[in-house]
């Protein structure tokens, strides 16, 4: 009997929070004739847009929101600007700069206190230097080397490639249409990534995965929910602790790993190799049916008792042996389950 698992469904909640987002501008600067190369972006509480816009008039946006994203007028927001924060936006050698900063060591009237959020539209080939910490990063259509970070809100990065490096701890992060180098990383949601290719790095410790039509070396990790993947080339090296795992139409070299949950795994084609183990439930295995493969399977059963054309030892909880006159090694465990085999 095959053993069924609900997958963690990746929920990227909040994934981006920007203040403001359908409202007139607290302030709006021209960048036409600056040339930017390079953002550097510091907000202690508000959300962040890097868009890559060519052809289009470079500017930067600032909204400005009250205590619980409350609207304020444009005379009270420039009072409490002025009053409690410093605002420095400036262009030195084609980097725009855009700070924020308290100017009270200790705030204690938290009522009093104002979001400050940026949208800022630029060439594509600009690289970036992001952080908040109250409110979520969105950068698109750009080129070159990415940097951004929030403990307070979610990722959201769409037609990117170069460098891509960002972190949250408070938020889902969800990837798109983007390649190079991808290193994204949440204590606090889960990530969904689509259409990327290159070296991709993702680690949450706080939510699910799901990742469609990927290509490259990609390491996917979590501790807090299920993976689900389709249509993966290259290499996919992934790990759950935190729920089962549907991988589907794989064309790569693939090593999954799960303690929480039953493992699915469909094979259109093994790459280099495949390494499969389950502490806690099933492993249902459905493999090329005229690749040749070594097989090395252990279970406390496998399924079904034996098949044709096999050359080696086939018995109820141990599978040594090759099909098709052997190959790409294939390993899997099942220590709390049963393995089972299809061919197609």
């Amino acid at each position: 009997m095959k053993t069924y698992f609900t997958l963690f469904i990746v929920a990227c909640q909040s994934v981006v929070a920007l203040a403001q987002d359908s409202k007139t501008p607290y302030l709006t600067k021209s960048l036409a004739n600056d040339a930017i190369s390079s953002v550097v972006v510091s907000t202690s509480a508000g959300g962040i847009q890097v868009s890559g816009r060519p052809g289009e008039a470079a500017r930067i946006e600032v909204y400005i929101t009250g205590n619980n994203g409350r609207e304020l007028s444009n005379e009270e927001a420039k009072k409490r600007l002025d009053e409690d924060y410093d605002m420095n936006i400036s262009v030195n050698g084609h980097e725009l700069s855009a700070i924020v900063k308290n100017k009270h060591q200790n705030m204690t009237n938290w009522k009093h206190s104002i979001s400050v959020s940026f949208k800022i539209y630029v060439p594509e080939h600009v690289s970036t230097d992001l952080k908040t910490s109250g409110g979520g990063i969105s950068l698109d259509n750009l080129k070159g080397e990415e940097n951004f970070r929030t403990s307070g809100g979610g990722l959201q990065i769409d037609k990117l490639s170069g460098n891509i490096h960002g972190s949250t701890s408070g938020g889902g992060i969800k990837v798109s249409n983007s390649g190079n180098n991808i290193d994204l990383k949440t204590s606090g949601g889960g990530i969904e990534a689509n259409n990327c290719d290159g070296t991709i790095k993702l680690v949450t410790s706080g939510g699910g995965l799901h990742l469609e039509n990927l290509k490259g070396n990609i390491n996917a990790h979590t501790s807090g929910g299920g993976v689900e993947a389709n249509n993966i080339e290259g290499e996919l090296i992934t790990s759950t602790s935190g729920g089962g795992m549907d991988l589907r139409q794989m064309k790569c070299s693939l090593e999954a790993n799960t303690s929480a949950g039953s493992l699915n795994a469909q094979m259109v084609k093994v790459g280099k190799y495949l390494k499969l183990s389950t502490s806690a439930g099933n492993i249902d295995l459905e493999l090329p049916l005229k690749q040749g493969l070594d097989l090395n399977l252990r279970a406390e059963g496998i399924n079904p008792s034996k098949i044709s054309g096999f050359n080696g030892s086939w018995g109820k909880s141990h599978v040594n042996g090759s099909v098709n006159g052997g190959g790409v090694p294939v390993e899997a465990r099942a220590t709390s389950g049963d393995i089972n085999v299809k061919f197609n």
